[in-house]
């Protein structure tokens, strides 16, 4: 069978190959992000990962297995996506230094007229950050292109003092709950 992600995320591509999966095709979703009006983060991200994965398979052969994706992070009602610039990351990361907030992604698997979607949610426990570090952190231009303006799997993982749920989730791809999708539209992992 073949495997499309439905995203140019460099980190959900490694995952990928991390579960076993070296053999796919990456066909990025273009269209702009909708989530219907849903105030609900974890039905925001749900129907922006189905949406994705409509739009790539309308572009590919029956019978691929299209793989989407969205994550964002939610703290006081409010959704952080990507910052559109420094002054937003900085924003961003002064407003989750030293709390709890919480990573939801959507993801959506679709094979034939098989389809399964869903969200995960992670609390994540940030440190107190100093002024120095949130400047530092941008210069590095990591955060520039992560929901929430950081990444717990790289730099960003010196502000992380704790995490509740999938690690994974964190970086943009619940590999566990993936699997399972996987297998509910009849794909099993080459190594399986």
């Amino acid at each position: 069978m073949k495997v499309i992600l439905a995203s140019k995320s460099p980190r959900r591509k490694e995952l990928l190959g991390v579960m076993g999966i070296e053999d796919f095709e990456i066909i990025p979703a273009v269209g702009e992000e909708n989530d219907g009006g849903q105030t609900d983060p974890a039905m925001a991200v749900k129907t922006i990962a189905e949406h994705k994965a409509l739009e790539v398979k309308a572009k590919c052969e029956d019978g691929a297995v299209i793989i989407a994706a969205d994550t964002l992070v939610y703290i006081d009602g409010q959704k952080l996506g990507k910052p559109k610039n420094e002054r937003e990351a900085e924003l961003m990361l002064k407003h989750l230094s030293g709390r709890r907030h919480s990573v939801y992604s959507g993801l959506c698997v679709i094979c034939g007229d098989k389809i399964s979607a869903c969200s995960e949610r992670t609390d994540v426990y940030f440190k107190k950050l100093s002024d120095e570090e949130i400047a530092a952190y941008i210069r590095s231009g990591e955060p520039m292109d992560k929901a929430g303006a950081y990444g717990a799997q790289s730099k960003g993982c010196i502000f992380v003092e704790k995490i509740d749920g999938d690690f994974f989730n964190v970086m943009g791809l619940p590999v566990c709950r993936l699997n399972e999708m996987l297998n509910e539209v009849g794909y099993k992992l080459p190594w399986i």
